[in-house]
């Protein structure tokens, strides 16, 4: 089972010391994850995952809770974190997706497509998801067309076991390897939505990354949706 680790009381530079009490007998690798875009209107809801070994890891500076950083800052660490950790990755569930297997599959989705990335040299035998629940696991299928999304990724083997996964709320604060998991997912995600920006400038998406700024919805409002909205949602 999961489990729940309780947030520190008082707010200091990431460490790894989180990652290094969740170890347990024969296990060595940690991998913190982190999500962004799960509150935008377009564009992918996307997953950071960033492996380390806290034995022997140094401690990086910079890297905080991706929101806490300014943009300059998160694109100038992001060499950094890939050159520190032994394995990252970064994954996306597309709009479609969201629409059709609902918010919190699309997140988990995107979680393990991050994770088999991270994985491919060194995988993790802990994963530390930031939040109060397990959205990473591999869950029930409810439906064909989710069971068909959920396909282990072209390399990846199936019959290897998933990861221990242990929840932190605002582990993103407190855990360094949260904290580049965020920085990387940040990142890659208002990468693709300037890209998407430069096809559909009305909707602004350079500057507000598909979250719903009054400009976004006013041009919602006069051009109606793009195949980069999530259509199921309240959009205006």
């Amino acid at each position: 089972m999961p489990r729940t680790v309780s947030p520190p009381r008082t707010a200091t530079a990431p460490d790894l010391r989180v990652e290094t009490g969740l170890l347990g007998a024969g296990e060595r690798l940690v991998a913190g994850c982190d999500e962004v875009g799960r509150g935008a209107l377009a564009g992918p809801v996307t997953v950071g995952v960033v492996v380390v070994d806290p034995a022997v890891a140094v401690l990086l500076e910079g890297p905080r809770d991706s929101k806490l950083l300014t943009a300059a800052a998160r694109e100038a660490l992001v060499e950094p974190i890939r050159e520190w950790s032994l394995g990252w990755g970064v994954g996306h569930a597309s709009p479609g997706e969201i629409d059709d297997v609902g918010l919190s599959a699309a997140v988990g989705l995107a979680g393990r497509r991050a994770l088999e990335a991270a994985s491919a040299v060194h995988r993790p035998d802990v994963v530390l998801v930031d939040g109060n629940y397990d959205w990473l696991s591999p869950k029930p299928q409810t439906s064909l067309f989710e069971a068909a999304l959920t396909v282990a990724p072209e390399g990846a083997d199936p019959g290897r076991a998933f990861p221990r996964v242990s929840t932190r709320i605002k582990a993103d604060l407190a855990c360094l390897s949260v904290a580049a998991a965020s920085v990387l997912a940040k990142v890659e995600r208002d990468r693709l939505m300037v890209q998407y920006h430069r096809d559909e400038p009305h909707f602004c998406w350079a500057e507000n990354k598909g979250y719903g700024t009054e400009a976004h919805r006013a041009a919602l409002r006069e051009h109606g949706p793009s195949p980069r909205h999530r259509r199921s949602w309240r959009l205006v």
